[in-house]
Parts: C-alpha cells; sequence; structure tokens
C-alpha cells in the first residue's frame, strides 16, 4: 500500500503563493505516480497536476498551466506543488493521491489518498 502525505495549505491573498507538499510513504513498487487534486464545496474533485517519480513526466489541467508547477523533490517519493498568482476560485480542499503506473488526470485510477489540505485564496 502507497499511502500519500500532504503538507502545506493555507490562507493567502490573491496574487499570492503557496507550496504543498505529498509524500509517499514507499517506493516499492518500480512505477509510482503523484497526482494533486482540488475540490471546492459542492463541486466534484478536479484534477490540477501529477508528475511520474520515475522520469518526472507531468500532466497539468489547462487551468493552472503557467501558474502552478509540480516537481520532484530530491528524496524520491515526495512531490511538490507551486502555486503562484492564486486566484479566490483557487480556494478548495487540495488532495495528493498516489497510483501505480503512469500519471492521468482521471482520479478514479488512484488508488490511495491523502486526507487533504486546504487552501483558502482572500480578494
Amino acid at each position: 500500500q502507497v499511502q500519500a502525505v500532504e503538507s502545506g495549505g493555507g490562507l493567502v491573498q490573491a496574487g499570492g503563493s503557496l507550496r504543498l507538499s505529498c509524500a509517499a510513504s514507499e517506493r516499492t513498487f518500480t512505477s509510482i505516480a503523484l497526482g494533486w487534486f482540488r475540490q471546492a464545496p459542492g463541486l466534484e474533485r478536479d484534477f490540477i497536476a501529477a508528475i511520474s517519480l520515475d522520469d518526472g513526466s507531468t500532466t497539468y489541467a489547462d487551468s493552472v498551466k503557467g501558474r502552478f508547477t509540480i516537481s520532484r523533490g530530491d528524496a524520491g517519493n515526495t512531490v511538490y506543488l507551486q502555486m503562484n498568482s492564486l486566484k479566490p476560485e483557487d480556494t478548495a480542499v487540495y488532495y495528493c493521491a498516489s497510483k501505480i503506473g503512469p500519471t492521468s488526470s482521471d482520479y478514479q485510477t488512484y488508488n490511495y489518498w491523502g486526507q487533504g489540505t486546504q487552501v483558502t485564496v482572500s480578494s
């Protein structure tokens, strides 16, 4: 079982930045991808970005391209989501999730989810 544990988040003004971290509990499997999703109240869970821990390939949602960057940490089992130029509509609970295999924007392909971390952007 590969668990995903998030950290970071908080309250920031519009135009500001935040960095979220996500650690996979183990690297037993040869191919793991970590993804970030978000869910605002009353809305569906949306894909943000994903990265392969093996080759570093990334996938982004169009809504965050140019503002958010997903990257791997030196430890090899940690990824970061750098969020710049934040907007009030980015307010949501952000979840990290892990899956075996390549990156995907489909949340149903992710097996293990973190508890979520709240990001609030004030106008």
